[in-house]
């Protein structure tokens, strides 16, 4: 990623010095498994959840300068994640195609989840609307806290703790429906 005159390839001037350069490629290096991780679980897609990962970064990069606080990158990340994965799952149905399933994803955190039971609450995230699915998402398999849902999804910490409930009551029926 490194350039010989400092620059991150592709981006020309989009980060100040290597101070700047240096905090994105530690976020990188720091959370770009779990933001992958997440981008899978909402995708089912490896491939899909990578793009929308390296789509997020480039933001990041490209935006750096214009972050009031540098603190915020992740939160920033996350967002961005999420907007992705809404994103192409929009393509998805516009082109009249379903997304893939979890068969297909094929990362070392699907090969853990192939217990018929995981496998059955990852079938039912995924006929969980949207913002019910990021909210259990970020709740249970990231572990963040309300505050920080709020912040990453741009809703209220009331509406977190409102579509969290709704969202945890409608895959137990969901998972009950399919036993």
């Amino acid at each position: 990623m490194n350039m010989p005159h400092g620059g991150i390839v592709g981006l020309p001037g989009s980060l100040d010095g290597p101070d700047d350069e240096n905090a994105v490629i530690g976020l990188y290096r720091m959370h770009v498994l779990g933001l992958t991780r997440l981008a899978v679980v909402m995708l089912g897609d490896r491939p899909a959840a990578e793009d929308v990962v390296q789509d997020a970064f480039c933001g990041l990069f490209t935006h750096w300068r214009g972050l009031s606080d540098p603190a915020k990158a992740l939160p920033y990340l996350r967002s961005s994640v999420l907007n992705g994965c809404r994103n192409h799952r929009r393509r998805w149905y516009r082109a009249g195609r379903e997304p893939a399933g979890w068969e297909n994803a094929e990362s070392a955190e699907s090969s853990v989840l192939h217990a018929e039971e995981h496998r059955e609450v990852l079938a039912g995230l995924q006929r969980l609307p949207a913002r019910q699915r990021e909210a259990l998402v970020l709740r249970f398999y990231l572990e963040l806290a309300e505050p920080e849902i709020a912040q990453t999804m741009g809703i209220s910490q009331g509406t977190v703790k409102s579509t969290t409930s709704r969202a945890l009551a409608a895959l137990g029926r969901i998972l009950r429906e399919e036993k």
